[in-house]
């Protein structure tokens, strides 16, 4: 949600703009020009934030998953117990993901194809460090007894795994089904996952 009254940034407005227009034309025909002119601003400033096309598509993933990790941060130091809070954060996952590339008509591989060994590596470390707030909770689960794993890390990274499917990378969100539906499927992946952590 927007927060009218915090004045946008040049650089946040470019990547408003990246995002509308990925969703419309795609990257591989987005022109920095088409950039400039949709934020309001001339050519070279928009060189003044960033050093080049691919620059800026990247920049606004790391946007949506700096978002993300905010919001699984945010999860994990409730007051919740573990299962709950590794619930909401298995769901979160895929709904900020979904939500943030509905409006997309192509899946985020097909989007940004160009990039392919760059969104890949990057997308290595966006799972490493999902995983590292993911393993914090699973770690206090398993102090508190809650939770029949070995490595809390470990399990992080397979979870991650066992749900990587519901994310819009392959598949587009039209692909993927409607909200309700994706949203629907993460809960019962949750509930499978929990019901296998869950110590008896």
């Amino acid at each position: 949600m927007k927060d009218s009254s915090q004045p946008r940034s040049t650089r946040d407005s470019i990547l408003d703009a990246t995002d509308r227009l990925l969703a419309n034309s795609g990257y591989k025909r987005m022109t920095i020009d088409d950039l400039a002119r949709e934020v309001g601003i001339g050519k070279g400033s928009i060189y003044l934030h960033f050093e080049s096309k691919e620059e800026i598509a990247l920049s606004h993933i790391d946007r949506i998953i700096e978002r993300l990790k905010k919001s699984l941060f945010e999860i994990s130091e409730s007051k919740a117990k573990a299962a709950v809070r590794l619930r909401s954060m298995i769901v979160e996952r895929v709904l900020v993901r979904f939500d943030s590339v509905q409006h997309y008509t192509q899946s985020l591989n097909e989007l940004l194809a160009q990039l392919r060994p760059r969104l890949l590596e990057r997308r290595k470390r966006y799972f490493e460090e999902e995983a590292q707030i993911f393993s914090r909770v699973l770690r206090e689960g398993k102090e508190q007894g809650h939770f029949a794993i070995a490595d809390p890390l470990d399990t992080a990274r397979t979870l991650l795994d066992a749900t990587n499917a519901l994310l819009p990378y392959s598949l587009s969100a039209y692909e993927l089904g409607e909200r309700q539906i994706v949203e629907k499927k993460a809960n019962s992946v949750a509930d499978l996952i929990l019901n296998g952590l869950l110590k008896r």
